[in-house]
Order: structure tokens, then sequence, then C-alpha cells
């Protein structure tokens, strides 16, 4: 897997020096051409596989920066509503008008999103972003006990919250430490691991 820290999120040539599945959902975005026909709308591959933390059946979650919602289902509609169970749909999330668009492509199911609000500000950019820092400063099996978590039926955010033993709303919490810099995050983490007794956080990353 490549060092998260240096990705650039907005080029997804990344995930050709992933493993095996990652490289199956580059040739399957590029083969689709979904960068190409929203690239007015700033598209931004989020949610676990950037991350490496999807499973078999896992979405491919592409975020959007949409203003004018009307256009943006008229794009999304005309590329891909002949692909298999087409839906699209809008509602209010958190105060904020979006649109969600999904259909199945061969073997992944696609999930379009969009707002209009940067990529950069969208909530699943910023839980990205703080999933990415704490899998850099976790130890070497964070990444598979995420994995085994979500197996066993935890949503992403929640499964990061468990594992890395953080109190309160997880999609709350992961949006607060966000904003933090990667020397503030592990401050923060440390300090709960002081408090069990615990040492599970890899300093040697900070």
């Amino acid at each position: 897997m490549t060092d998260l820290s240096q990705t650039d999120w907005r080029d997804i040539t990344y995930l050709q020096r992933g493993n095996p599945r990652q490289q199956q959902a580059y040739r399957a975005l590029r083969h689709l051409r979904v960068f190409e026909i929203l690239r007015d709308y700033s598209p931004v591959l989020a949610g676990t596989f950037p991350l490496d933390i999807s499973l078999p059946g896992s979405d491919l979650d592409i975020l959007c920066e949409a203003y004018d919602l009307v256009g943006f289902r008229q794009r999304v509609a005309a590329a891909f509503r002949d692909y298999a169970d087409f839906q699209i749909k809008e509602k209010i999330i958190k105060g904020i008008w979006s649109l969600v668009a999904s259909f199945q492509a061969g073997d992944f199911r696609i999930e379009i999103f969009g707002q209009p609000r940067p990529v950069e500000e969208q909530h699943a950019f910023r839980h990205m972003l703080v999933e990415a820092r704490l899998l850099e400063i976790g130890v070497p099996d964070a990444r598979h006990e995420i994995r085994r978590l979500k197996g066993k039926g935890l949503k992403t955010e929640p499964a990061f919250a468990r594992y890395f033993g953080l109190d309160g709303d997880a999609y709350e919490v992961l949006l607060e430490l966000s904003f933090l810099t990667l020397e503030e995050l592990y401050t923060v983490l440390n300090k709960g691991d002081q408090e069990d007794g615990d040492d599970s956080i890899n300093p040697s990353l900070i």
C-alpha cells in the first residue's frame, strides 16, 4: 500500500500501486470514465478503497462538488442510468441538500455523492483524512483490525472509534479530530492510551 501521507487524493493513479482489489477498482473507474464525466465537479474517491480497508462488496464512493444539483443530476443520469440497479435521489444531510446516485458496474457498486460545498469540506472526505492519519500512527495490524471489526458488522467510522478507543459519536468525534495536526492527534490518542495503560500507538511516525 502506498504511503497515505503522500497521497494526492484527486489522482486515483495511486490505486495502481495498491493491492489487487485496488488495482481492479482503478481499471473499473477508468473503464467507466467516471472521473472524466464528472470532472466539472471535482470528483474524489473516498471511503474504504483509498485506505485499503475495503471488504468484499464495499462501494466505490465518489464525492463531488455540485452547486447546481439539477444539472448534476442530469449529468449523472445521462451517463450511468443504463447500468444495473441505477438509483438517484436527493435528500437533506446535516442541513445541506445533497444528491446520491448509485449503480452496479461489474463487480463494483458505485456511489456518487454531490453537495454544494468543496469536497475537502464534506464530512466523508474529512473522515477519510483523519482515518488515513490514524492508520499511519497505529500499530502495524491496525488496518487488519479495522477490517475485522467491519467484517463483524461495524461501519467504518464506528470501527475506527472502537479500535482507537474514541468515546462519543464516532462520526462527530472523527470530524473534530480531522482538523488536528498529526502531532496533536498523536497527543490525543497517546493520552487516552496512557490512561488505559495501553501502548498501541506507534510514536515512530511522528
